[in-house]
């Protein structure tokens, strides 16, 4: 009786152990639960098999890194490649450029794309100097050795039979510096109109370089009459801004006259869009952008006067003058170059690239006795090199114009073709970029400048 009475108690006891197993499976699930992904190496989880989801997100998919890789290196290889590309098409298809900054500046601002203009033009100077270095200056054109001289007594007479107003002509300038120079700098030759090539010389026209430390450097000078060329301003469509309310009633023609295209003789670029400093702008007695206090200002008197002064110089002359159009601070003032020019950093221009940075640029200058205006444009210049190669060329008071490869230019005109009335455009040199008809037929997007005879109707 004793013996089953105990192998009963054992069942019992037996059958009391086995629940414990469940509730040891039922925490070794809750354990995996709650950490999905165990460290490998752990030993205690060595006996358990891992679930499927588990596996699946502490396992990286077959091929990824590698495919990452071959993005990041498809990157590193096609930046510069993008950039190159850009860069070309920048130089070499009209319009790109400027549609790509206007693009940027609306997403960015202007401050973003002039440092980035400074940063991609201080990349081309560094590569320049890397590999032309050894490289011998060049010439923008060919000055011949014996130059065609006029006789002021040979001039053509008026209608009225008094003798014509002499021929232009000035001392060569010669070259800036011995060490980058060809037989043609400082030479002066006639600047040909194409449409009259027996008319006296109003225009001459010469080439320097002007960096000693950089001979691919060289920038054009045309000198004027002012004795027998008349100069023009000419509102662009949508250049300068208009900031009054007259400026918003104001037509703009935005393309060289009809009446003046028999007479013209020449044209040249204007100032910085408003967005590069809201500079002044005064044309036809209506004012389209206010003057502006720290800023040079070209201006014409109704005494036929030309001026460029600051604005603090001229200001007390507003009311007599028939034009204006500033630019940032003059660059030489009566003779005085300005402070910034000698300084290692410094900004010409609102949101602009820097004054150091080496760019294409233009300019405009007047001789101290006022009869002489010049007009500059170059490749590869600072601020202070353009000032300087037009100071070397006479000029006593120096504004810088518009800057950036798409802008600078100067061209003369000639006839499409013989008997037509249709007009295009001759640039000189041949690295601008324009349009054959461009400030004569359709509307100029931007502000301009043009040159007609006096003794043609031209004169304002």
């Amino acid at each position: 009786m004793s013996e089953p009475q105990g192998e009963d108690e054992r069942r019992d006891s037996d059958e009391g152990k086995e629940p414990e197993q469940p509730e040891t499976e039922s925490a070794a699930d809750d354990e995996v639960d709650e950490d999905v992904a165990p460290e490998s190496g752990d030993e205690a989880s060595t006996d358990e098999t891992p679930e499927p989801q588990a596996t699946a997100a502490s396992q990286p998919e077959p091929g990824k890194g590698r495919r990452w890789t071959r993005v990041l290196l498809y990157l590193v290889l096609g930046f510069p490649v993008f950039i190159l590309a850009m860069w070309v098409a920048v130089h070499h298809i009209p319009g790109f450029g400027p549609l790509v900054a206007n693009t940027l500046r609306a997403i960015l601002g202007p401050g973003a794309v002039a440092w980035m203009e400074d940063t991609a033009y201080g990349v081309e100077d560094w590569f320049n100097r890397k590999t032309k270095a050894d490289e011998p200056p060049q010439a923008f054109w060919d000055v011949p050795t014996n130059l065609p001289t006029q006789n002021p007594s040979a001039a053509p007479s008026t209608p009225n039979g008094t003798p014509a107003k002499p021929p232009f002509t000035l001392a060569n300038i010669g070259p800036m510096y011995d060490n980058v120079m060809t037989k043609g700098d400082g030479v002066w030759v006639p600047l040909v109109d194409p449409r009259k090539p027996d008319d006296r010389v109003r225009l001459l026209k010469t080439f320097v370089h002007p960096d000693k430390v950089r001979s691919w450097s060289i920038m054009a000078i045309v000198a004027i009459d002012l004795g027998q060329v008349e100069v023009h301003p000419m509102a662009g469509r949508h250049e300068p801004k208009s900031k009054t309310k007259e400026a918003k009633a104001y037509e703009r023609k935005a393309v060289i006259p009809a009446e003046h295209q028999d007479a013209l003789i020449a044209a040249f670029n204007g100032g910085y869009k408003s967005t590069h400093g809201d500079y002044g702008m005064m044309i036809d007695g209506v004012t389209l952008v206010p003057p502006r206090a720290l800023a040079c200002t070209i201006s014409k008197t109704k005494d036929g006067r030309l001026s460029i002064r600051s604005w603090k110089a001229v200001k007390d002359t507003v009311d007599d003058m028939l034009w204006l159009r500033q630019t940032p601070i003059c660059m030489y003032d009566d003779g005085e170059p300005h402070p910034a020019l000698s300084m290692a950093k410094l900004g010409w221009g609102a949101s602009a690239v820097s004054g150091t940075t080496v760019i294409r640029r233009s300019a405009i200058g007047l001789n101290e006795k006022g009869d002489v205006l010049y007009v500059s444009i170059g490749d590869f210049l600072t601020a202070q090199v353009i000032a300087k190669g037009m100071r070397h060329a006479g000029a006593h008071s120096i504004a810088q114009l518009d800057v950036n490869f798409s802008f600078p230019k100067f061209f003369t005109y000639d006839v499409e073709e013989p008997g037509s009335d249709k007009l295009k455009a001759i640039p000189l040199t041949d690295n601008f970029e324009y349009k054959e008809d461009e400030y004569v037929a359709g509307r100029a997007h931007r502000d301009f400048f043009y040159l007609v005879r006096k003794d043609e109707g031209g004169g304002s």
